[in-house]
């Protein structure tokens, strides 16, 4: 399985617009970062996880010609609002796109873009195809995939695990019986939004303390704002095991 990370930022991604704090005037391209999404290969599949404002941006600078199918953690800007520039992966495969999502997540979705849903519909408009994640393990072609319930505060989100590889991003609360859902996991990916408490994000110290409990071999942080502070000085501060993901960090597992 390859693992690509597309972006590792926070809503606002960084830099942050009209931000002068050091972090976003940062010259280390690690510190520039997109809004989080991972791309995930095995067997011949290739699947999207979450597709925010910077979609294209991605696409295109990591040259992904062939997709198929997109995963939803939740439906907050960040992780949809790149939905339409799907119209060219219809164009190409001459097809809708599959989009698995839980429910209410659909539903957004269709108010969200509902030109694209509509009965009538203008020429071009994306095309997907939304299919129900309701809790239980599915497949996707050569990928099974095991969602994970997560709560992002009070909204329940997914987070998913393939195989020996997991991914956990924007949530501050996980339950027990999730939680064992993730034993013998290999590689993690896990949000840490900053160092400061957060009312809906992991801050640094609970990401730790959580990747203390569930034992991966190799964590990465995602989800970072540039109140995190330098990747290379952050680098510094963490335990073995662990590092600050980055944009256009490749893995095999």
């Amino acid at each position: 399985m390859k693992i690509t990370v597309l972006g590792t930022g926070t809503s606002q991604g960084v830099p942050v617009i009209a931000c002068n704090c050091p972090v976003c005037q940062s010259a280390d391209s690690r510190d520039n970062r997109l809004r989080c999404s991972i791309l995930v290969e095995a067997g011949g599949t290739v699947l999207l996880v979450d597709a925010g404002p910077d979609f294209r941006q991605q696409m295109l600078r990591y040259q992904v010609t062939d997709l198929d199918a997109v995963l939803l953690t939740h439906e907050h800007a960040d992780h949809i609002f790149g939905l339409d520039d799907i119209r060219s992966f219809n164009w190409v495969r001459k097809a809708p796109m599959d989009i698995w999502c839980e429910r209410r997540v659909a539903d957004n979705l269709k108010t969200i873009f509902r030109y694209a849903f509509a009965e009538i519909k203008y020429p071009g408009t994306p095309q997907m195809e939304l299919i129900d994640v309701d809790g239980a393990p599915f497949r996707v072609q050569n990928i099974e995939v095991i969602p994970i319930r997560l709560y992002h505060h009070k909204l329940p989100v997914f987070g998913f695990r393939f195989g020996k590889f997991a991914y956990l991003t924007d949530f501050s609360r996980i339950e027990p019986d999730e939680l064992a859902k993730l034993a013998g996991i290999e590689v993690l990916i896990i949000c840490a939004l900053r160092k400061k408490s957060h009312i809906s994000h992991l801050n640094l110290a609970e990401a730790l303390d959580l990747i203390e409990q569930i034992a991966p071999k190799k964590t990465y942080l995602t989800h970072m704002s540039h109140e995190m502070g330098f990747h290379a000085e952050l680098m510094n501060e963490l335990p073995d095991g662990v590092e600050p993901a980055y944009d256009g960090l490749v893995m095999k597992i």
